[in-house]
């Protein structure tokens, strides 16, 4: 066989492959067993027909057409395993020569993986939050945790923001009661705004018992837009009442005895998830540097495939939560201009951090074995709030190990980065990176299906190709 590469672009090339007819014999000899499997010869059983007589039967054409679509695949895979290229997706295949007997000849484009090296990436320096908390936010947590054990008490004054009441809505236009449009014994908290134009002001100053009509615009239902004449029913008046601040709340609302262990506990568990945050904002930067400092080409079909896959996420998880993307784009207060380019570029970052970070952990020979591929799944299964044998019976049917083998690698690739970078915070102290490690419990049991699909993607010497997911990157590297 003969190859020849032609680069298109720093991201393309075009194979020329020009095979004997001599080194196509193992694609007829399977052409041949399919064949006698499917036809009906007289005086032969079913695949034991020769293959002159099902040349005949056939047709020769017929045979020559279905061994090279046998052969193509091989030879291309055989030649970009020679030519040691990073294929992305599907080639575009186009035969230019089949003579029988003769010779095969076929072209094959397809995007590659740019060529690069990563370098500097050790030092990287990166700023993130302090982690100290203030008494002030610790008072705030401790607020939020006394919230929880309060109790209504019932007044007997008028209404004041904040009050909880009990009450009955009725609507009527011109005068004609809307029977769809009524409420009773509702709880609602006054000044909060949620419900009809007009309500809250109308409440406010009332005392239980009394009743009130005022106008306001119907939102919802078949009357949506309709101006109508809201009656409201005050029936209670209530006050949120919270208790004292002592030794006493902190026996009932925790495991210690006095209000002073209580705060010592909030403040070190505020530290640990500020600390967690600062870890976490130091990936990303340190992440968003390293792709800032790398200049590589990115392959069109690879930047739109992700584009795409972004597009139809946001239009799942809109529709699941019954908005439109023009109320989205509204509440993030973006044009339509402004949303399509930050979908591209967020594509193509996420798309060239996956080049790097493979790149990266081909140069520091970096793989992943059986007990990580088992861990991130566990982990996984536990964010998505799955068991972890349903994920992983998942990736085995949709065949999606070698992305799972892909996020493992990039993310370890990633604590390289992070490792070998400078972290500090806001006043200058350094952020030490060292954190506790997960426990893996069940993990290596409870994905004990995805053991065999894993074992010849956790064998190999190299990471999986960007082509695998370019979005990879999206949990793995951040």
């Amino acid at each position: 066989m003969k190859t020849d590469v032609e680069e298109l672009s720093p991201t393309r090339v075009k194979l020329t492959i020009e095979v004997p007819f001599d080194e196509l014999e193992h694609a007829f000899d399977e052409t041949y067993k399919s064949l006698a499997k499917q036809v009906r010869i007289k005086g032969f059983r079913p695949g034991k027909a020769p293959a002159r007589l099902i040349d005949r039967y056939v047709g020769r054409g017929a045979v020559i057409s279905e061994a090279v679509n046998h052969a193509v695949p091989e030879l291309y895979n055989e030649a970009i395993q020679k030519e040691e290229l990073f294929a992305l997706g599907q080639p575009d295949v186009e035969v230019t020569k089949l003579e029988d007997n003769d010779e095969l000849a076929f072209t094959a484009e397809v995007d590659i993986r740019p060529r690069f090296e990563v370098s500097d990436y050790k030092g990287i320096e990166v700023t993130v939050d302090n982690a100290e908390v203030t008494d002030e936010q610790v008072d705030e947590q401790v607020g939020t945790l006394r919230e929880r054990f309060s109790t209504l008490v019932g007044v007997d004054r008028p209404i004041e923001d904040g009050d909880h009441l009990s009450i009955d809505l009725s609507a009527a236009i011109d005068g004609e009661k809307l029977e769809d449009v009524a409420v009773s014994g509702y709880s609602y908290e006054v000044g909060t705004n949620t419900m009809l134009e007009g309500l809250d002001e109308t409440l406010r100053g009332m005392e239980s018992g009394g009743e009130a009509t005022f106008k306001t615009t119907l939102v919802g239902g078949e009357h949506e837009g309709k101006e109508a004449d809201v009656t409201v029913t005050v029936h209670s008046v209530k006050v949120k009442e919270l208790p004292e601040l002592d030794d006493e709340f902190a026996q009932l609302a925790s495991e210690f005895d006095t209000i002073d262990e209580l705060r010592d506990d909030v403040r070190k568990r505020m530290t640990e998830v500020r600390r967690l945050q600062q870890l976490s904002a130091a990936r990303d930067k340190a992440l968003e540097k390293l792709i800032e400092s790398v200049d590589i080409p990115l392959p069109d079909s690879v930047v739109d495939e992700e584009i795409t896959r972004r597009r139809q996420s946001l239009e799942q998880q809109l529709a699941q939560g019954g908005l439109t993307k023009e109320a989205y784009l509204e509440s993030q207060e973006k044009t339509e201009e402004e949303f399509e380019e930050e979908l591209t570029s967020g594509a193509r970052s996420a798309v060239k951090a996956g080049f790097i970070l493979d790149q990266l952990a081909i140069q520091e020979d970096l793989s992943a074995d059986q007990g990580e591929l088992s861990q991130y799944v566990f982990e996984q299964a536990q964010r998505m709030g799955v068991s972890p044998d349903q994920l992983a019976q998942h990736l085995v049917e949709s065949n999606q190990i070698r992305v799972a083998f892909t996020e493992v690698v990039r993310g370890k690739a990633m604590d390289l980065v992070l490792a070998g970078a400078k972290v500090t915070d806001e006043d200058g102290n350094v952020v030490e990176q060292e954190t506790a490690a997960t426990e893996a419990g069940d993990a290596d049991e409870a994905v004990e299906t995805v053991t065999e699909a894993v074992d010849a993607t956790a064998d190999t010497d190299e990471p999986a190709e960007a082509a695998d997911d370019a979005s990879a990157k999206d949990e793995s590297a951040k």
